[in-house]
Order: structure tokens, then sequence, then C-alpha cells
């Protein structure tokens, strides 16, 4: 029982502190559009599944026409238990500007209305959604060959599983995945301490009591994770398909992602784990580290400008 109280206190909170600073601009504008028709239009609540959250919306920018597209997914944060694409809007409206489609995709949340959903089951309903966008961009007249996968905090994690995990399904090749605090593999000495430590000493709870991560690990997963299999090590089997750096190799699209180094929310010391796989595998990537900050990424300006402009480089060369 305190397992699950544990876990639930810890979701409530990542939900808490799931707005940063990729849901506004702190660059003085240059990352906002002035929305109209000679930027594109917006398609809303497009479906995609049987579920009530199974819907997407779609940004088609102005010229079309074109023979293909590249098309940016951005998936919302929110802890994996709140959230909604709509508030993404200014970054779906700015990938639109710069001449890609861009997607906003729902997908079921945790709680009391759905106790089943984690984060395997939000990472397939991704995955099952892609053939459903690129069928409406191409009915729309915009036909895609290519795609990025992006987003925020959980949106984040979901954008690197489609991305690492999944990519090889792909119905278009992934060519770029970007985001920032999203956590990336649950190794038990990287959240011992929750993040609130990226340097603590101590690789196992020093109480020796491992019911609240094993609650914790299962509310992500969905499987059944006991405090034995945290001890003996064989919980890393379980959490490998909700683990985005497990599936990095040689193959693994260009990537850039943003880390605060006080992150208090998600374990910091997880993100040095996907930058070691992806510089390991000879990855192109950018693993930018926001020194003062936290899961909001709220006191580095100067570090949100420098991610931007690597997104934005990134997107040119790798999604054209």
């Amino acid at each position: 029982m305190w397992g699950f109280i544990y876990a639930g206190a810890f979701l409530a909170a990542f939900a808490a502190s799931a707005l940063f600073k990729m849901t506004y601009d702190p660059t003085g504008g240059k990352y906002t559009v002035q929305w109209d028709g000679t930027v594109g239009t917006i398609h809303t609540d497009l479906p995609y599944g049987e579920g009530e959250a199974n819907r997407f919306d779609l940004y088609l920018p102005a010229d079309a026409g074109r023979e293909s597209y590249g098309l940016v997914v951005y998936l919302h944060p929110g802890g994996f238990t709140g959230g909604d694409k709509s508030g993404d809007g200014e970054m779906l409206k700015w990938l639109c500007s710069k001449g890609y489609v861009a997607a906003g995709i729902n997908y079921t949340l945790f709680g009391e209305a759905h106790p089943d959903a984690n984060v395997y089951t939000q990472s397939a309903e991704i995955r099952d959604s892609i053939p459903f966008v690129l069928a409406e961009a191409e009915r729309l007249g915009y036909p895609i060959d290519r795609m990025a996968a992006a987003g925020g905090s959980a949106g984040h994690t979901l954008a690197m599983l489609y991305a690492y995990r999944d990519a090889g399904t792909s119905p278009v090749p992934v060519k770029l995945v970007f985001g920032a605090v999203g956590p990336s593999c649950f190794y038990l000495e990287d959240w011992i301490n929750m993040g609130a430590d990226p340097h603590h000493p101590k690789a196992v709870d020093p109480s020796g009591d491992y019911s609240g991560m094993a609650g914790l690990f299962y509310a992500m997963s969905g499987k059944e994770i006991t405090a034995d299999m945290l001890a003996d090590g064989s919980y890393l089997d379980a959490v490998k398909d909700i683990s985005a750096a497990m599936w990095v190799d040689e193959n693994s699209p260009p990537s850039v992602h943003a880390y605060g180094a006080w992150d208090r929310v998600q374990a910091f010391a997880a993100s040095r784990r996907l930058d070691a796989a992806l510089t390991g595998h000879g990855v192109p990537h950018e693993y930018l580290v926001f020194e003062h900050s936290g899961h909001g990424l709220q006191n580095d300006n100067a570090m949100y400008a420098l991610y931007m402009e690597k997104v934005e480089e990134y997107l040119a060369r790798y999604l054209g």
C-alpha cells in the first residue's frame, strides 16, 4: 500500500511540475507566430482510435502542393496524468510556420478514470496513432515522407520511446528527436533519491525498504515489480519497454535533449545515461544541461535560447 501512495505522490508532483519553458518563449518572441491563414490551417480533434483521448490536431503549412513534407509530432507534458495537446499550440504553430506539418497528439492519462494507463500503454497509443496522422495529412494534400518526434517532460519520454524503440516500425523514417526533461530510463540507483541530488553516493535505499520505488516503477511500467526484483536487479527487464535510453543503438536518429541539473522531479542522473548511450553509439546529438535549473528549466534563459537554436539547426539539417 505504501508503494502505491509513494507512486501517486510522485506522479502528482511530476504533473504539477510539468509546465516548463517549452510552453512559452523567453526569447522575446523569436519562437512565437502571429497566426493567420498566410501561415497555415489547423484541423482539430481528429480520431486515431476508439479511446476518448485518441485524438490529434494537425497543423498544415500554407504552402500547399509540395511533393512531400516533413512531419513533426510534438507530445504534451503533464506527468503522464494530465495535460492536453492544445497546451502546445504555440510550439506547433511555430513548427508549422517553418514549413513542417505539425501534429499534437493526446493519449490516455493515468488516473481514477483509467487506472490501467501507464507509460507503456501511452507509448503504444502514440505508436499506433502515426499511420492515422500520415493518412489524414495525405488526404488533405500533404504527403509525408519523413518525421521527427518531440515533446516536453512526459511527452519527451514518449517521443524518445517512439524514436529509439519504435522507429523500426514507423511508416516513414524518423529523422530526429528532440525535447526536454523527460525520464529516459529507470535504473534504481538513479531514482533512489528522486533526482534531488544527482551525485548521491548511495546506490541503494539506506533504509533497505524498496516498496516505494517498486510501486513507482509498477505504476510507470504496468508490469509487476517487487522489492526483491529491485534488490537483485531483475527489474531492469520489466522497465526496458519504458526506458528509451536502453533502446539507443547506432541506427538511432539524431537528437537534441535538454535537462535541468537540479531537477527534483525526475532523475537527472538518468539523462547522463542517455547522453552516454548516444555518445557510445556515435549518434549525432546535443545534450544540453541547464546548470542552474530544475524540471522547469527556469533559471537559464541563455541556455534555453541555445536549445531552441539547436532544435532549429537539427530540423533544417535532418528533416529538411
